[in-house]
């Protein structure tokens, strides 16, 4: 089979400029008869993938989604494994097939059920010149002592950047050096 853009060519080549298919299938290095072929070709036909009826599996697929799907909504670390789901089969449904049957499902099926959920997700929007605040207190290191200090961090989702301000508080020993005694301030 042809790759979409050799197909696009050889109808451009034919359709268009008017080509012998003979000179196209020369150049491409194909048979003529197959450049006729796509040249003429008005619809492209995709192949349908085939179902085949399953008499092993189709008892218990309601079962693994149901299972995969449970599975979905706890943390990974407490999800089946594919070896876990085929001795239950095994154990409670009285099942028949192979492990490796199981495999490839619960494999499949986990991807489906997941591209199904991203798709579901929103993405993030920022938007120049908004940002966001937040104050709080923690822990510092100031003049060698760890001491409470409240600041503020102000970050800029659209730039992804962030200012952080700690509020230092000025001792009133300093104040008064800079200011004088309170007594002596009207």
């Amino acid at each position: 089979m042809l790759a979409v853009a050799q197909v696009d060519y050889i109808r451009h080549e034919a359709n268009q400029k008017g080509e012998t298919y003979a000179s196209i299938g020369r150049r491409m290095g194909i048979d003529p008869r197959t450049v006729k072929k796509y040249a003429n070709q008005e619809e492209f036909k995709r192949k349908e993938k085939q179902k085949r009826k399953s008499p092993v599996m189709d008892p218990v697929k309601p079962i693994l989604d149901k299972w995969i799907k449970e599975d979905l909504k706890k943390k990974k670390k407490y999800h089946r494994t594919a070896k876990r789901m085929f001795k239950q089969l095994v154990d409670f449904h009285s099942f028949k097939g192979s492990y490796r049957t199981i495999c490839d499902y619960v494999s499949r099926r986990k991807r489906e059920l997941k591209e199904t959920i991203v798709e579901a997700a929103l993405p993030l929007e920022s938007f120049p010149g908004t940002a966001q605040v937040d104050f709080g207190t923690a822990p510092f290191k100031y003049e060698s002592e760890v001491i409470d200090l409240p600041y503020l961090v102000m970050s800029f989702p659209y730039s992804n950047s962030f200012y952080f301000q700690v509020i230092t508080a000025i001792p009133l020993t300093q104040l008064c050096h800079l200011f004088g005694p309170p007594e002596t301030r009207k």
